[in-house]
């Protein structure tokens, strides 16, 4: 049986202890702040990542993993025999996955291990439970050429939402208009944005203060729902008051029987663009 490692870039957002006890390297996106260029989850964090926009004004640069980043986490391992199977954020959202691909060409002859690159079509712990899944089939027994089959039909069962309680870092990015920003705090509206296709749509939009919205949309994405994998749901913000994360751990599993419920940490390429209080529940559909 071939030797599997399990690789993912940074916007995975799964915790450290889960990546160590799955045996998973993560490979960092940058991230630029001002002048200075920052490893994604190795040398920035987020609540830097928020003070320098509060102090500058400016959203902070952030940049996909190049195809030489990628060789020099793989090379080692393909020449040592090991196939690899990594998960990208979507390829709509950064040509990471598309850096990746070429990486995994590049080295095909290099050695005997193989590279199988799955798009997520998904981001955050979204393309965290893929991860988690891919190390279960290990486990199992299956090999790098099933996983990434197994994780390319897993994929169009994610069930990625999250509820911003800012657009401000939208609006920097250009991704929404002042006058919609403008009107979105005045109303106090909190829209929900919802993954579909590899790309981000608006769902709902709750109103009211951050603890009221994030529970109203936490009842709104669980509540009443037969269609839900009960075996994990990951709950991932960017900041947030300990007691909210409390509490929305203990409504998530008044509404849903899951086996599992996970509290992660969003890290600084998904906070570069969701901004400061941001709360998502990522889980599967049967």
């Amino acid at each position: 049986m071939s030797k599997i490692k399990i690789t993912c870039d940074s916007t995975c957002d799964l915790t450290e202890s889960l990546y160590r006890e799955n045996n998973v390297d993560v490979i960092p996106l940058s991230v630029t702040l001002g002048d200075q260029v920052y490893r994604d989850g190795v040398d920035v964090t987020s609540r830097q990542l928020f003070d320098y926009v509060a102090q500058s004004g400016t959203l902070p640069m952030t940049s996909a993993i190049s195809v030489g980043e990628y060789l020099d986490a793989w090379r080692s391992y393909v020449e040592d025999g090991c196939d690899i199977v990594h998960v990208n954020i979507s390829s709509n959202l950064s040509t990471s996955h598309q850096n990746a691909c070429l990486a995994a060409r590049e080295l095909a002859d290099k050695g005997p291990g193989r590279v199988y690159v799955v798009d997520s079509q998904s981001l955050s712990s979204g393309s965290g439970l893929l991860v988690l899944e891919a190390a279960r089939l290990i486990l199992d027994g299956a090999d790098a050429a099933a996983i990434k089959a197994r994780l390319d039909v897993m994929r169009e069962h994610l069930d990625i939402s999250f509820v911003l309680q800012t657009l401000e870092y939208l609006k920097k990015g250009g991704r929404c208009s002042s006058i919609t920003a403008l009107g979105a705090r005045a109303l106090q509206l909190r829209p929900e944005i919802r993954v579909r296709n590899g790309g981000m749509i608006v769902g709902k939009k709750y109103r009211g203060n951050m603890e009221k919205s994030v529970l109203d949309y936490i009842r709104g994405r669980l509540a009443d729902r037969s269609d839900i994998d009960p075996a994990r749901i990951i709950i991932t913000y960017s900041s947030a008051p300990d007691a909210l994360v409390e509490k929305a751990v203990a409504l998530v599993k008044e509404l849903q029987p899951f086996e599992e419920v996970l509290v992660t940490h969003a890290g600084c390429t998904i906070c570069s663009h969701c901004g400061p209080d941001c709360l998502g529940v990522l889980m599967m559909t049967k």
